[in-house]
């Protein structure tokens, strides 16, 4: 993950987090509710591994409209949109402190299950793929010496 994965990572999990906690009213059971969601994502990850020890790699167009699909409702559902605000922001930080490119519903199961399971990403993935092209078009200066 380059510079702009990163920064924008930190930018928009900050600006979540940020939404939560001023722009929401936060209630007692939102972070509750985001470790909930990391600790789903991390069981069913595991089980899957368990079954099938290859890193998931669901990263095409289905997967980019699944990953919608269910962050949609958890994030406008007003009993659920401060616990997935939590999870999502704090995902995109770690994902950013860690340089895990890919979707960040998988950053915390990665870390835990020293895994690399990738879901497809809508929000971060044409960055990263535009930062992956831009890095392989122009040589390194090692290359070049």
């Amino acid at each position: 993950m380059g510079p702009a994965g990163i920064g924008s990572r930190a930018v928009v999990g900050s600006a979540l987090i940020g939404l939560e906690l001023v722009w929401r009213d936060p209630k007692w059971w939102d972070p509750i509710l985001a470790l909930a969601i990391a600790a789903l994502v991390t069981a069913f990850l595991a089980i899957r591994a368990a079954r099938n020890p290859r890193s998931l790699d669901a990263t095409g167009p289905l997967a980019h409209a699944l990953n919608l699909v269910v962050a949609i409702p958890f994030l406008l559902l007003p009993v659920t949109s401060g616990g997935a605000l939590l999870f999502y922001g704090g995902s995109m930080l770690l994902a950013a402190a860690r340089r895990n490119s890919g979707c960040e519903v998988t950053v915390a199961s990665n870390a835990v299950l020293g895994r690399s399971d990738q879901l497809g990403c809508v929000i971060f993935g044409p960055v990263d793929l535009l930062e992956q092209g831009h890095r392989s078009a122009w040589p390194s200066r090692r290359a070049q010496r």
